[in-house]
């Protein structure tokens, strides 16, 4: 498909302003790295300060626009921090062009059965939770700008359940729900877009946790499924709205 070989030129995301969570490692990370070097200012949300700013500099160090960091933590945070969030962002930017929830964290591999209610409530937290209210709070900067993209991150075990994903990925057919009624919420009433992407199995962290006997040098890298990140998150997605792509 299109999005797969889609080739951004340059200046592509210039003068756009995208906030990305998860962005102090793995895709989420890669994804700031490359949406800055196709011009657009990011807005740098995770956990670790320390990653964050190594993010930040490399995206400085590459020429990009100056990047912002606004940490915080996805599994405790409250309605108050997020609205301290918004009102963080709203004070230096007027707009936002684009949301990646990128941040995720994987949970047990485990039966049913046998998982424990606090992993369960920790996974859906922060792959749910924060999702809904980092969203809800930003729809009012998002709307401010001429063609908003929001983008979740999906995954094949949230569209067909498999033995052992547990709160992971119940909590991304989750997303693809949160997905599917947010774009049809917005559809003709604003020039918000909500998609979803899968990026497949990729050479991360949380995927070396998902199998551990796993060669990593089979997998392919977060940068190689950027083509389709940058495809929904840039103008060239403009018409396409509730769906659910595959960037492998």
């Amino acid at each position: 498909m299109k999005h797969k070989t889609f080739r951004a030129p340059k200046g592509y995301l210039k003068e756009k302003v995208i906030a990305i969570t998860g962005a102090s490692d793995g895709i989420g990370a890669i994804a700031a790295k490359t949406f800055a070097a196709f011009g657009a200012t990011i807005i740098l949300i995770g956990r670790s300060v320390p990653k964050l700013e190594k993010v930040y500099d490399a995206i400085e160090s590459a020429g990009g626009p100056t990047p912002a960091i606004y940490p915080i933590c996805l599994e405790n945070a409250s309605e108050h921090d997020y609205l301290k969030l918004y009102d963080n962002i709203s004070e230096v930017f007027t707009g936002l062009d684009g949301l990646l929830h990128s941040a995720a964290i994987l949970g047990e591999r485990t039966p049913i059965e046998n998982y424990a209610a606090r992993s369960w409530e920790a996974v859906m937290r922060v792959n749910v939770s924060s999702q809904f209210m980092l969203t809800k709070t930003m729809l009012p900067l998002l709307r401010n700008s001429e063609n908003a993209s929001l983008v979740f991150t999906t995954s094949s075990v949230g569209r067909t359940g498999k033995a052992y994903w547990g709160a992971y990925a119940v909590s991304k057919f989750a997303t693809e729900g949160l997905s599917q009624v947010l774009a049809s919420e917005l559809e003709d009433t604003c020039n918000i877009r909500v998609n979803c992407i899968n990026p497949g199995a990729l050479s991360t962290r949380m995927r070396a946790l998902a199998f551990p006997a796993e060669n990593p040098t089979k997998l392919k890298k977060p940068e190689d499924v950027m083509p389709s990140y940058l495809y929904l998150i840039g103008d060239e997605s403009i018409s396409i709205s509730g769906a659910s792509l595959d960037a492998q």
